[in-house]
């Protein structure tokens, strides 16, 4: 049953979508980022020449999206490569500007591991050709999400999403809008809802923006609305990204992920979440080890320079919660679908062959 307002799917597209925007630039003594905050109103590129700049930059989102955040912090490194202690200063000082996310963490570690067996002298090329790596990698594991993910999906698709998992959160393609970009560009018809993603818009204006350059069609909605198009059957399938998964399989994406997967069970949608083993952290056996972080309350009563609530009064603005695993369908990595989503899953997901195209056994 397709709800009143939700036209047909009749786009099918013959691999005509255009490429994702990449959200950042390396040269020689800068990193320059896509100003995030600025979307979708202005594209505004800022250059970044030391760690500390970097950091500023990811505790106010200019640039965020936890693959993206890993690739970040490599770069971030890089810029402090004048001695071995900068870049360690630096190390702690970029895990702690987004503590959720432990794919700043798990980059930030390889950094340090090359740092350990740099020649002495300039560190910067090792440096740099690790942070390359890092970037090269995300690249080929969003690649192979999307094309694990887009055999989840039937034709036609109606998907929705939360917050921002696209080309905007990662090198320049995406995990959870890396399924779709990949479905279409096999010819799929898709079509994608996004959630707002209060109280900083990312769906609305960074999701919806990139797959309106990609020519996909899309339809924004407040974050409320979610129900009504899942109880209509309206949806076929959510799939989400994640910042950071328990050895369990419980997940932490922006805030209001878990009562999105609440609704999908509840009206028996498939939900999916879509991230790089990276994102995995086999040291935090389930969902109340991850770390929370809370945002200022001016996010909440003072967005975008707008009073919406009385001055002095309290906020409670996490900015992320934890599904528990057993809501999750499936999770999509670069190296195949687990599911059941568990803590045997996941371990097999972790110890696949990085190579493979075949699906995570489900055990």
């Amino acid at each position: 049953m397709v709800a009143r307002g939700v036209r047909p799917i009749k786009v099918r597209y013959d691999g005509e979508v255009q490429e994702p925007p990449h959200p950042l630039r390396f040269r020689a003594d800068a990193l320059e980022i896509l100003d995030q905050t600025r979307l979708p109103g202005s594209e505004v590129w800022l250059t970044l020449r030391r760690p500390d700049e970097v950091i500023e930059a990811i505790r106010s989102l200019r640039v965020r999206g936890a693959p993206l955040l890993g690739i970040v912090a490599g770069y971030a490194l890089v810029l402090a490569a004048g001695d071995a202690e900068a870049v360690r200063a630096a190390a702690r000082g970029v895990v702690a500007a987004r503590p959720t996310a432990v794919n700043v963490r798990w980059a930030v570690g390889r950094m340090l591991r090359v740092l350990e067996r740099a020649p002495r002298g300039d560190l910067r090329p090792t440096l740099i050709e690790e942070a390359e790596r890092i970037r090269a990698e995300d690249d080929a594991w969003c690649r192979a999400i999307g094309r694990h993910g887009a055999a989840l999906l039937p034709d036609p698709a109606r998907v929705l999403t939360h917050c921002n998992a696209g080309a905007l959160a990662t090198g320049g393609y995406g995990t959870a809008l890396g399924i779709v970009y990949a479905a279409a560009t096999a010819g799929a018809r898709i079509e994608v809802f996004v959630d707002e993603t209060r109280p900083l818009l990312q769906g609305a204006r960074l999701t919806a923006w990139e797959l309106t350059r990609a020519g996909i069609p899309v339809t924004v909605l407040p974050d409320s609305a979610a129900a009504s198009l899942l109880r209509d059957g309206s949806i076929d399938a959510v799939i989400v990204g994640a910042d950071r998964i328990a050895a369990n399989g419980d997940t932490a994406n922006k805030v209001g992920t878990y009562p999105l997967a609440l609704l999908a069970r509840e009206h028996g949608v498939a939900f999916h979440v879509a991230a790089p083993r990276s994102t995995i952290d086999p040291d935090c056996p389930d969902g109340r080890g991850i770390p929370i972080e809370h945002r200022a309350g001016e996010e909440v009563t003072r967005a975008f320079g707008l009073t919406t609530a009385p001055e002095g009064v309290c906020v409670y603005s996490p900015a992320f919660d934890v599904t528990p695993a057993p809501l999750l369908t499936s999770l999509v990595t670069e190296v195949g679908v687990a599911r059941p989503v568990n803590a045997p899953t996941i371990a097999a997901t972790l110890a696949a062959d990085a190579a493979s195209d075949a699906p995570t056994p489900v055990r």
